[in-house]
């Protein structure tokens, strides 16, 4: 296992492809300068970005057109836009490294209109793309600023990941799949024949629940674990069962559910949710100890899609993020903490409260590493 080079737990935050899309004026990424800066101010000291390895390992310098995942969500361009990976990403990590900002690299690969995926049919072929992103960013001298690598953001969502062809139908895949952990192991492996000292991992939902015979590959395949952890998916998606939301991409029905009943139903008993949150992040601890794993969460802790809307008010989401922060961070396991998944330039209710985020940050700072 390769360890985190890290001295106390670090403010973290997700900043995903949004960093190089959203650059039209009022996007929030624009200056990055200003938004660093703003990052900084708020007292967070990481981020977590898309490095587009798919892109780089075709041609790093070529302008790409983006096909957006959604339209409703603020996590990158809501449109098709254009962007061009290096040496954009050479250039941010350099205003990060100057302003000592730790990078962790992700993918959600996400799709353009010149090309489809089929570069990356293979693990071997899925360790070359980030072997191919990681020299890019090495002959730079920027491989220090690098605080690990997640193969593949979400792992394995078809959303996220649908180069990965299982040899069965196995429905609604996990993680855990027999195919999912081949595939990882061999691309884990392929990487770390490059790059031994760059610690490595896959990002995925909720908890490994990993079969026992399972259990040896992520205690040594994997550098730490990165689990997402949104109170909305305890008790088997209770919240969002109550709430009848199904994540609509590409109309307002979504949003409209969550102006009619969300807060409401979180209001009616907060008490009984952050509990149902704490039991939540528990289990997540109690699954990190038992496989002698740091963690990481990038992405936190109420509920998965909010915005700044029409009848949307960010308090609830605010009191709901604030209480997974502190707990987690109590709990002494988490290498890199989140606020939430909504800690960016772009929703702007959440950003522009200052104080919220610099109280949150010096908890996370001043808490404990987990001990391996």
């Amino acid at each position: 296992m390769t360890a985190l080079k890290v001295e106390t737990p670090l403010a973290i935050t997700m900043w995903d492809f949004s960093w190089l899309e959203r650059r039209w004026p009022g996007a929030g990424y624009e200056d990055w300068d200003q938004a660093l800066d703003e990052l900084c101010e708020r007292g967070y000291n990481a981020v977590r970005i898309d490095a587009y390895p798919h892109l780089i390992a075709l041609d790093a310098e070529r302008e790409w057109t983006t096909k957006p995942p959604w339209n409703q969500q603020l996590w990158g361009a809501p449109a098709k836009t254009r962007v061009q990976v290096q040496p954009n990403l050479n250039v941010f990590l350099r205003k990060c490294a100057e302003r000592g900002v730790s990078v962790g690299l992700s993918s959600w690969f996400q799709k353009v209109e010149e090309t489809g995926l089929n570069h990356i049919m293979s693990p071997q072929k899925h360790a070359e793309i980030w072997r191919r992103t990681l020299d890019s960013i090495a002959g730079e001298g920027l491989l220090e600023t690098i605080l690990y690598v997640d193969l593949c953001n979400e792992w394995p969502f078809q959303m996220w990941a649908p180069f990965f062809k299982p040899r069965r139908d196995e429905g609604f895949l996990r993680i855990t799949y027999p195919d999912s952990v081949l595939w990882m192991e061999a691309a884990l492996d392929a990487l770390r024949q490059d790059y031994p000292d760059m610690p490595l991992t896959f990002s995925y939902v909720g908890m490994l629940k990993a079969e026992e015979e399972q259990k040896a590959f992520f205690r040594s395949a994997f550098d730490f674990l990165e689990p997402h952890v949104w109170m909305c998916h305890a008790n088997q998606d209770e919240f969002y069962s109550r709430l009848k939301y199904s994540y609509q991409l590409f109309d307002s029905s979504g949003y409209e559910s969550l102006v009619e009943d969300a807060e409401n139903i979180y209001r009616a008993d907060p008490a009984y949710w952050l509990r149902l949150q704490e039991s939540h992040i528990d289990k997540v601890v109690a699954e990190s100890i038992e496989l002698n794993q740091a963690l990481i969460t990038t992405e936190c802790w109420g509920i998965v899609d909010y915005k700044d809307w029409p009848l949307l008010d960010w308090g609830w989401i605010k009191e709901l993020c604030a209480n997974g922060t502190r707990h987690a961070s109590a709990s002494g396991r988490w290498a890199a903490i989140a606020t939430s998944n909504f800690c960016g330039p772009q929703f702007v209710g959440m950003w522009r409260d200052v104080e919220w985020h610099q109280n949150l940050t010096s908890t996370i700072l001043s808490g404990a590493l987990p001990e391996l």
